[in-house]
């Protein structure tokens, strides 16, 4: 009986570092960092709040929700701008899928985008003290994507420091 226990303990020791291994991987890399800002996925950003569902007049049929780290929901729920470094926004969008059990709802189909903001004053002072991230699939998307990014936040929510999306209470 002795022999097995030693066989059982390898078997055990193995699945734990596969598990660690597994896990390890699903956490974003130097990689997996957005091009000109550096910004990746956050770990465990599923678990934060939502701030806000997030629709655009688009030709994408998109379902999106914009999630919130502890920093960005006290702000948000404390009204204060600008938003403090730390603050890190993560907008998740599916593709638009008709219910199959009510045909006037949709659900989420499968995932699109997961876009990253990330607020650090002095590291991304260039760009409103906001580093961006898009990724598809886990893997952050081409440079010429990313240099839309805040262009597109300075044109538009510039006095909302450079953030679209409103706290729904």
């Amino acid at each position: 009986m002795k022999p097995v226990l030693p066989g059982l303990f390898a078997v055990v020791m193995l699945s734990s570092v596969l598990c660690l291994t597994s896990s390890a991987s699903e956490v974003p890399t130097a990689e997996d960092a957005s091009p000109i800002f550096g910004v990746t996925i956050p770990e465990g950003y599923r678990q934060w709040e939502l701030i806000a569902p997030a629709e655009e007049a688009n030709p994408l049929s998109e379902l999106r929700a914009v999630l919130g780290n502890a920093a960005a929901i006290k702000a948000y729920r404390e009204g204060v701008l600008p938003f403090p470094n730390g603050t890190i926004l993560v907008k998740l969008a599916w593709s638009r899928v008709q219910s199959p059990e009510y045909e006037p709802a949709s659900i989420p189909g499968a995932a699109t985008t997961v876009q990253v903001m990330v607020k650090d004053s002095k590291k991304y002072s260039a760009s409103g003290g906001w580093g961006f991230g898009r990724f598809v699939e886990g893997t952050a998307v081409d440079e010429a994507q990313h240099q839309t990014c805040f262009v597109c936040h300075a044109a538009r929510v510039q006095a909302h420091d450079f953030v679209f999306t409103r706290y729904a209470q």
